[in-house]
């Protein structure tokens, strides 16, 4: 009988699968244990699972972009939502820091206004 080669433990030994990848080392969960075990992972990552309906057409661009990219395309969906949602938070709060810094010289022109003096006003002065 030939000897099992040992495969040394290193980072490429398990990204690439010689470690761990194989039904050997599978152990059967059952349906209620998976469900517990991936409802801890989605936990721990921060993400809710939600139910959305979109075209057949977007969902095969996301699958065929995210091949290329050699992802899964509900990852690159969820890549993509979170940079858009971050555009636009910041593109809220700058044009809310735009209105705010319109509104603050309105009113420096309105207490500029009420601190001149009128014509009138010193007209009467120096009568």
């Amino acid at each position: 009988m030939e000897a099992e080669k040992k495969i040394l433990g290193s980072d490429e030994a398990w990204e690439n699968g010689d470690l761990g990848n194989t039904e050997v080392n599978a152990i059967p969960l059952s349906d209620a244990k998976q469900r517990e075990m991936d409802l801890a992972i989605e936990d721990s990552l921060g993400l809710c699972p939600i139910s959305i309906r979109l075209e057949r057409s977007l969902i095969e661009d996301f699958k065929n972009i995210a091949t290329i990219n050699k992802l899964g395309y509900q990852t690159l969906m969820r890549q993509a939502l979170k940079r858009f949602a971050e555009y636009e938070k910041k593109r809220i709060v700058s044009l809310m820091a735009a209105e705010m810094e319109t509104r603050m010289e309105e009113e420096r022109k309105v207490a500029v206004q009420i601190k001149k003096p009128t014509v009138r006003s010193k007209e009467k002065k120096a009568a």
